[in-house]
């Protein structure tokens, strides 16, 4: 065989591949949202936000060991969570820089590509636990069951994708591996990127008008991770595009279901948006993780629209946009004014 073969031969593998992981993505996120509405979930959008991100780290599926490690791993440090917040609540100067702690060493695995899915997960732990310990005491259930049961359902949701949609291609089992930065880049970036991320943390906390904002914090994580050294100003606009993009498919998919409301419809709408978003979120490039954080930006204000979370106001879903356009520029802003530059690199 020529080599030109040879190559369309991988190349038609890798789309096979690519095409099967955006269905497994598709598949996971219906299938458990619908679950979550269905049982009443307190954050519906949990579970499917967890199997999405195990997915999207790879190719093939997390080992029984791997998975069962992160559900531990990710319960121990709920609880600890829990346990800071309730004891530091009323000392802010002391649980503050522990909150940074946590995500500057999750920017930092991530920056390193360590870890595959733990360290979004636990991101998105490190924001939801003090919120809702704080501000939402009367939530009916323990905050760390919730965040197992939706850790645990996310790790079955991913493993039956795959089940369902095996993967057909030999060689590397990973997605395409993005350029790894320098250590000393990526430390520096963590740090600042954690200092963002609790500065939005901590004004939700202590301001009233943003304690049911909690696509604020989670949309700024998302973006903080999906922006890299040197990103043009053409790919920003995208960003920006894409991210509010998820926010007016989760308003349009919202308003069509309080009109005609029913599981099916609602099943339906999941799928057709999910694949819409993970077609694209499945590439191992910046366009792919663009796409993974407009998913999620629809995942999180879908799931707080239909959210039977206690003491939740009724929000317009103009307001939760006006939330995501602000995450989005407070991203952007802070990160090209305190990212550390490298060479002849501009933001």
């Amino acid at each position: 065989m020529s080599a030109d073969a040879t190559a369309n031969a991988y190349s038609l593998v890798d789309v096979a591949r690519a095409k099967r992981q955006g269905l497994r993505v598709a598949l996971a996120v219906t299938v458990g949202f619908s679950m979550a509405l269905v049982n009443g979930s307190v954050l519906p959008f949990l579970a499917p936000l967890f199997a999405a991100q195990f997915l999207l780290a790879g190719y093939s599926p997390p080992g029984v060991r791997q998975g069962l490690g992160t559900v531990v791993l990710i319960c121990i440090v709920g609880a600890l969570l829990v346990f800071l917040t309730g004891l530091l609540g009323e000392r802010p100067l002391v649980l503050l820089p522990l909150l940074w702690l946590c995500y500057f060493c999750c920017f930092y695995a991530q920056g390193r590509q360590i870890g595959g899915a733990g360290p979004a997960l636990m991101l998105v732990i490190g924001i939801v636990v003090p919120l809702l310990d704080i501000l939402q005491r009367d939530l009916g259930e323990s905050i760390v069951w919730v965040l197992a049961k939706a850790v645990s359902v996310g790790l079955l949701l991913a493993w039956g994708a795959h089940a369902v949609f095996p993967d057909p291609g030999q060689g590397d089992a990973n997605s395409p591996a993005l350029l790894r930065a320098e250590s000393g880049i990526v430390t520096q970036q963590a740090m600042v990127s954690g200092a963002i991320l609790l500065a939005i943390v901590t004004l939700c906390l202590i301001d009233a008008r943003l304690a049911t904002a909690m696509v604020i914090p989670i949309t700024v994580a998302s973006l903080l991770s999906q922006l890299e050294l040197g990103m043009s100003k053409r790919a920003a606009v995208a960003l920006i595009v894409i991210n509010l993009l998820g926010g007016v498919a989760a308003s349009l998919a919202f308003t069509f279901i309080e009109l005609r409301p029913s599981l099916w419809l609602v099943t339906l709408t999941l799928l057709l948006i999910s694949l819409l978003f993970a077609g694209q979120a499945v590439m191992g490039t910046l366009t792919g993780k663009v796409f993974g954080g407009g998913l999620t930006t629809f995942l999180i204000l879908f799931g707080l629209g239909v959210s039977p979370l206690p003491g939740e106001t009724a929000e317009l879903f103009s307001t939760r946009m006006a939330y995501v356009l602000l995450a989005v520029l407070y991203a952007l802003c802070m990160a090209s004014l305190f990212w550390p530059r490298p060479r002849n690199v501009s933001f």
